[in-house]
């Protein structure tokens, strides 16, 4: 099967744990970190059961891929998936989530499929196949000027452990907030790059090691016709240390405000 005759039946999967997590009674906030863990796991076990009984027979014997943040990406082919992508907004009752699964060759994203149960919205990529939501091919924003612009920007998970990633992110933000529209953190990392290649937003970029998060929304700007690289301006791949996706027009602009050395 070709990365592209996949997407309709993972889209359908996404759909089908969409509608369930959309349903379920949402749990009361957690009140310490143990107690997230607990509530976290309590949704996301069943999640990811349910999502292996859709994905597993596409391509039999192709794993899933372990905490990325805690090692290297392994080559080979397997699933990246993140079953509430955005899981403390979800756990917050806020409807900024979405669900992320994309298929992993040899460290680069072939295809990939992120769904917004809440918007009904479901956005899909191939590798030389273009990148689309609910079907309509999308593209970048065509805006020249920094000024009218907005802009979007998250964090990895658990960036105490990226200290670095952390003060750049602060440096940056400094630098870019008198000089554009506005900045805005509008939910889960991979949902604000899919409106980066839509045109929603303007640009994104984050400072961090956040794998899990990146490559399938990479593959989505870079079909769309966005240029991705890391802050140096080298091509973005797993376990860059930085992100920055924008339209040709805005890139270098951007690029030149926020560079780091590699």
């Amino acid at each position: 099967m070709t990365d592209a005759a996949l997407l309709p039946a993972v889209q359908q999967a996404a759909r089908t744990l969409g509608s369930w997590l959309a349903q379920l009674e949402r749990p009361r906030p957690a009140r310490t970190m143990s107690d997230f863990k607990d509530v976290f796991d309590a949704v996301d076990t069943p999640a990811a059961a349910l999502l292996h009984q859709h994905l597993d027979p596409l391509l039999p014997g192709v794993p899933w891929a372990e905490d990325l943040s805690a090692r290297p990406l392994p080559a080979g082919e397997l699933w990246v998936v993140d079953v509430m992508d955005g899981a403390v907004q979800y756990l917050q009752g806020l409807p900024q989530w979405c669900i992320s699964i994309t298929l992993v060759q040899d460290r680069e994203a072939v295809a990939t499929v992120l769904h917004s149960p809440v918007l009904d919205e479901s956005y899909t990529a191939a590798r030389g196949h273009g990148a689309h939501r609910n079907g309509a091919p999308i593209a970048p924003s065509d805006k020249q000027h920094l000024a009218v612009t907005l802009l979007a920007t998250s964090q990895p998970p658990f960036i105490a452990a990226q200290p670095e990633a952390a003060t750049a992110a602060g440096r940056s933000l400094s630098t870019l907030l008198p000089l554009v529209g506005a900045v805005r953190n509008l939910g889960p990392t991979s949902w604000q790059i899919a409106d980066t290649a839509a045109g929603r937003i303007d640009a994104f970029w984050q400072y961090g090691r956040d794998d899990e998060n990146l490559l399938g929304a990479t593959l989505i700007a870079r079909e769309a016709g966005a240029l991705v690289s890391d802050a140096a301006g080298s091509t973005w791949k797993a376990g860059s240390p930085s992100f920055l996706a924008a339209p040709p027009a805005l890139h270098q602009q951007l690029l030149t405000l926020i560079a780091t050395p590699n």
